[in-house]
């Protein structure tokens, strides 16, 4: 097995999870003395702990969510629906753009499959420069000559094969009825997959919303997304299309299924030579999407969406008076209620304007799935509003082979046309902001990067509470004191405070992302400051130990590859607010600290290993009373993730949307000067340990900020030393 990415993260985990894993055999195997260092358990306040980070968003989503419903409500008026769309209109260019200009095509048709009634020309165009799309154009065969036709744009669902397959019975139906069918392949489906091992032509990181998902997280590192590339795709599919002397331009329209049917919500709200709409087995609102299923795919989130206040039914608000149909099931996975109270919204608009005949809807029971009737009622709406009238019955015309509808040489665009990816672009683009970044140290200012940092990461400041005390272990010269205290949300932060006979009145933060006991037994790291007479603090922030991730595990976002962190969900569910996990942690970090200064530390050191460094980190630049820090294996920059193509998916709790438009991890090290930082065995994006040279280069202006204040032996960069040799510089007067 030659696959780099499993390689890597299997390297990674067995580094950083092995002391974890030893101290629990340590703690709960038999034959050895037990220790306990749960702090909650067995509070009824806390059975439901692991789920309180995504329960904490979500209260916030539906916060905003709910302040956007109760202002739309309040418009009555047909200038007040006006102001309404335009807003709208310049929320989704803010929060999705700017799109890049338009480019030659370039179209290609690679091959012609001549059927009886129909033929298929198969083509490749470029939406950007070396991004190849493929598709296929099927023309019905009763169009004469010179006639100009309807035109179907089909957007495909989730499915590994792209508009292949299943998707074919529609896609036929309606060139039977004589329309001209235009379907493409969504990045990361069907011959479009952007992590293709060559030798299988099967995506390495999974189906299709692995591939989603692993292609989208570092978009938003730029303040991007994947759903910006996806409409793109779009809208130069329209462009396509009126090239084709075939196509009346006047009779556009747009339909599919599940990711499809997102597909065919948001990218008419950005075309306006749509006509008409039918999104199939999606449509709902946001609110019911986080209270049953939670985010969706990678494509589907639009960045800092519900901060920007936009659900579903803005989607289509931008395209009223124009024909929509919205498609739904009973039992399907977006929620029928959903679906009903966004129909409601939407055709109050559409009676505003008198063109409520025109805003419909049909629901079937069924599951997440295409009817036989709901088919007819999309047939039937593309006949009426694009001018085709004919009869609506739904036929068995059966499929296509998969050989005739493959599009390039390989199946592979990557393979057959070396066709860029999003990766390719989206690292581009995280370069161009790296040296706009440089700027920021010709006119250094620490307090502005820390003002940044706050607002991207959508850190508050904590607010001070009182600890809970709720057990204590006798260990060997010192206590292990359990505690709790409220977090910044309806959530605990179990910790252990470590506390020696013979303290020195200095305190250490200790944060690891295994949680407090990581490190806590007999001879842990822990016990090696306590042995020095430091009191420890051991928490376990929200998501890590007794606080999750339970359910919340990203263990199977992808196939056969390892996220040690959370699932996607919870990361999105902080993106769409504007908010971070590393904000809220690192408010934590800072109560903690508060918790150590009330109990009289005269000096608070703290270390953090791995993906807790960059909270840590951003903890310390947050708040001056922690004196010091030690980050053990610290990610090295948020440039080099974006940088990295096989990035580690451990790293997706510690993603901070849009920190590369204001600022990255070296300029943040840089606000702490003249504070001493240390850092040991830096990774880079794969999460592998970085060549010092590297290091040391990232981080030059962060050395020479140091030297100007005068404190050049405060900053230190190690490779190859041990943990104790860290922690001695760290406690060294």
């Amino acid at each position: 097995m030659n696959n780099p990415f499993i390689f890597t993260q299997l390297r990674s985990v067995i580094r950083l999870y092995l002391p974890a894993f030893t101290i629990c055999f340590f703690i709960f195997s038999k034959g050895t003395a037990q220790t306990d260092f749960r702090a909650i358990h067995g509070w009824l306040s806390f059975k439901s702990t692991s789920d309180a980070l995504y329960g904490h968003f979500s209260e916030e989503a539906y916060d905003l969510l709910s302040q956007r419903n109760e202002y739309v409500r309040k418009i009555d008026t047909q200038e007040g629906w006006k102001l309404q769309q335009a807003k709208v209109r310049e929320k989704l260019m803010e929060i999705v753009g700017p799109f890049p200009e338009k480019t030659p095509l370039n179209p290609q048709v690679t091959r012609i499959i001549d059927k009886e009634w129909y033929r298929v020309e198969h083509i490749i165009f470029e939406s950007q420069p070396g991004l190849y799309v493929t598709s296929s154009l099927f023309i019905p065969k009763s169009l004469k000559k010179n006639e100009k036709a309807p035109v179907v744009l089909y957007a495909s669902g989730h499915t590994d094969a792209g508009y292949r397959g299943g998707y074919t019975r529609i896609i036929l139906n309606l060139v039977k009825k004589g329309f001209v069918v235009f379907a493409w392949d969504p990045i990361g489906q069907g011959e479009r997959k952007q992590y293709i091992d060559p030798s299988t032509g099967k995506s390495i990181v999974g189906g299709p919303t692995p591939e989603h998902l692993y292609t989208a997280l570092p978009t938003f590192l730029n303040g991007s997304s994947l759903a910006r590339y996806v409409i793109w795709d779009g809208i130069r599919a329209v462009d396509y299309l009126l090239t084709r002397k075939e196509i009346d331009p006047n009779r556009i329209g747009i339909t599919g299924r599940s990711g499809g049917g997102f597909q065919s919500l948001y990218i008419p709200a950005f075309d306006d030579r749509i006509y008409a709409t039918a999104p199939e087995n999606h449509v709902t609102n946001c609110t019911r999407i986080m209270e049953k299923i939670g985010p969706r795919d990678g494509e589907q989130n639009l960045y800092h969406m519900f901060a920007n206040q936009i659900d579903h039914p803005d989607l289509l608000t931008t395209r009223v008076p124009k024909p929509t149909l919205i498609i739904a099931t009973a039992n399907d996975i977006f929620n029928i209620d959903g679906t009903r109270e966004t129909y409601n919204e939407v055709a109050s608009l559409y009676k505003s304007f008198g063109r409520e005949a025109d805003f419909m809807m049909v629901e079937d029971i069924a599951g997440h799935a295409s009817t036989k009737d709901n088919n007819e009622a999309i047939y039937a709406f593309f006949q009426k509003y694009l001018n085709n009238p004919g009869d609506p019955s739904h036929e068995e015309l059966g499929t296509l082979a998969d050989e005739e509808l493959r599009v390039t040489a390989t199946g592979q665009g990557v393979t057959s046309l070396d066709s860029k990816t999003v990766f390719d672009f989206n690292s581009e683009e995280g370069e161009k902001l790296a040296k706009n970044l440089k700027e920021l140290w010709k006119q250094y200012n620490p307090t502005h990067i820390v003002a940044s940092a706050k607002k991207y990461t959508g850190y508050r400041e904590p607010i001070a509470g009182k600890p809970v005390m709720t057990g204590a272990i006798r260990g060997d010269g010192y206590t292990v004191e359990k505690y709790f205290v409220k977090g910044e949300g309806d959530y605990p932060i179990p910790y252990l405070l470590v506390v020696p006979e013979v303290p020195n009145n200095k305190a250490v933060l200790y944060i690891h992302p295994s949680g407090k006991a990581a490190q806590a037994g007999k001879d842990g790291e822990i016990e090696w400051f306590v042995r020095k007479g430091y009191t420890v603090l051991a928490p376990d922030l929200i998501g890590t130990g007794e606080t999750g991730p339970g359910d919340w595990s990203g263990e199977k976002d992808f196939s056969h590859k390892i996220n040690t962190g959370l699932k996607y969900q919870v990361w999105y569910a902080s993106m769409f607010v504007a908010r971070s996990i590393v904000g809220v942690r690192a408010a934590d970090v800072v109560k903690l600290a508060g918790v150590l200064e009330s109990q009289g530390a005269e000096q608070i050191y703290a270390v953090a290993d791995y993906t807790m460094a960059p909270i840590l980190l951003h903890a310390a630049a947050f708040n001056t009373n922690i004196n010091r820090i030690a980050l053990h294996h610290p990610p090295m920059s948020y440039r080099s993730i974006v940088s990295t193509k096989f990035y580690s998916p451990s790293f997706t709790e510690i993603l901070i949307p849009g920190v590369l438009q204001s600022y990255d991890l070296p300029y943040l090290a840089a606000t702490c000067s003249p504070r001493r930082i240390i850092m040991l065995d830096a990774v880079d994006g794969a999460g592998e340990k970085a060549e010092i040279t590297s290091v040391k280069a990232e981080y030059s202006e962060v050395s020479d900020i140091y030297r100007k204040n005068s404190v050049a032996g405060n900053f230190i960069l190690l490779s190859d030393s041990n943990v104790e040799a860290m922690f001695e510089l760290l406690v060294k007067d």
